[in-house]
C-alpha cells in the first residue's frame, strides 16, 4: 500500500488512519481488538488516540482508549508494525490539563504506561495552551525526544497563526517542530482548514491528519432525516448537517458513488485522500464490516469531474 511521509519526520503512514476515540466508548475491548486486527490486516498502520478518550462516556475517567490499545499491542506483539499517535492537554479532571512542563512530563508517563510501550511515535498537543510560552512547550518536547520517549510531535486544533508561531519558534531556537496538525475537516466542514492553515501546511510540509472525516457519520449517508438520528451515539453530532447544504452534499456523494460503484463514505474519504495537503484522514468504525467498507477508500481514484462535483456541492 502507498505510504506517505508525515511532515518531514521520516515516519511513513498509510493514507487512512484509525480513530481510537471509539475504544472504550462505542467499542468494548473485545470489539476493539477485532477492529485493530482488521485495520492492520488491511495494510494500514496509523492509530490515533488521546489520553482524554473516552472521558465523556458515563463511568469513564479518561485513558480507556490508550489502555485498550496497550493491551492489544501486548497481546499481539506488533509494536514495530504500527504508528501510535496520542495527544495530551485536554482536561482530564483534577486540574490535569494544558501544556506546562511539569504536566507534560507527568502526562507522557501516564500515556506510556497505558499504552504499554516505551515510546510514542507522534505525540500531539491536543489543544493550544496560550498560558504556556511556546518555547517551554517545545523545549519539553525536545527533552522527551532526547529521552527516546517520543519520535515526532504534532498539533491539534491550532489556528494557522499559532501553528506558524510555533514553527517560527522552532526555527529560531533550534527546537523540534510540529510535523503534523490535526484539524476538523470534511466535505461539510471545510472552512476551518482551507485557506491560511492549508496554505501553511503545504508551504511548511506539515502533515495533515484531519479528524471527523465523515462528519460524525453524516457523510456515510445513514442520517437523512431526524428519525435517523434517534438512538445513535453520534446522532446528535450529525444532526447539525441536516440542512439544505448537507442534503446537497449527500446528493453529490450519491451520484459520484454510483459512478464508482462505491458508497458515500468511501467517496467522502477518497475526496480527502485526493487533496494534496492531506496525509491521512482519520476515520472510525465500530464493527469489522464497517472497517472493511472504509478500508477500500484509498483504492478509489476520483477524476477531476468527481472532485469538482463534490467541491461545488460542499462549497
Amino acid at each position: 500500500m502507498e505510504k506517505r511521509q508525515l511532515g518531514r519526520s521520516g515516519i511513513m503512514v498509510a493514507p487512512l488512519a484509525f480513530g481510537g476515540n471509539v475504544f472504550g466508548w462505542t467499542a468494548d475491548q473485545a470489539m476493539s481488538f477485532r477492529l485493530l486486527d482488521a485495520f492492520v490486516a488491511s495494510g494500514f498502520n496509523l492509530i490515533d488516540t488521546a489520553d482524554v478518550y473516552s472521558r465523556w462516556n458515563p463511568g469513564n475517567t479518561g485513558g480507556e482508549s490508550e489502555t485498550i490499545i496497550g493491551a492489544w499491542l501486548k497481546a499481539r506483539g506488533n509494536r514495530q508494525q504500527v504508528v501510535i499517535a496520542t495527544k495530551l492537554g485536554s482536561d482530564m479532571g483534577d486540574g490535569k490539563k494544558g501544556l506546562s512542563r511539569a504536566y507534560m512530563l507527568r502526562a507522557v508517563e501516564d500515556s506510556l504506561r497505558r499504552l504499554q510501550t516505551d515510546y510514542i511515535d507522534l505525540y500531539q498537543s491536543h489543544r493550544d495552551d496560550p498560558d504556556t510560552p511556546m518555547t517551554d512547550v517545545l523545549e519539553t518536547y525536545l527533552r522527551l525526544i532526547e529521552q527516546g520517549k517520543v519520535r515526532a510531535i504534532g498539533a491539534s486544533n491550532f489556528t494557522a497563526a499559532r501553528l506558524a508561531e510555533a514553527q517560527e519558534t522552532s526555527r529560531r531556537h533550534g527546537l523540534p517542530r510540529y510535523e503534523s496538525v490535526q484539524p476538523l475537516y470534511n466535505l461539510v466542514e471545510r472552512a476551518a482548514f482551507e485557506g491560511e492553515l492549508e496554505a501553511l501546511c503545504r508551504r511548511e510540509q506539515i502533515g495533515v491528519i484531519n479528524y471527523y472525516s465523515l462528519a460524525s457519520g453524516f457523510l456515510t449517508g445513514k442520517y437523512r432525516s431526524e428519525a435517523d438520528l434517534a438512538s445513535r451515539a453520534r446522532g446528535a453530532g450529525a444532526g447539525k448537517y441536516l440542512n439544505e447544504r448537507g442534503q446537497c452534499v449527500l446528493a453529490a456523494l450519491d451520484a459520484v458513488a454510483a459512478r464508482h460503484r462505491a458508497t458515500p463514505a468511501q467517496i467522502a474519504l477518497a475526496w480527502l485522500i485526493a487533496r494534496p495537503a492531506i496525509t491521512a484522514p482519520i476515520a472510525s468504525a465500530t464493527s469489522p464490516e464497517q472497517w472493511a467498507e472504509l478500508a477500500t477508500a484509498p483504492e478509489i481514484k476520483l477524476d477531476s469531474r468527481a472532485i469538482a462535483q463534490l467541491d461545488q456541492a460542499s462549497d
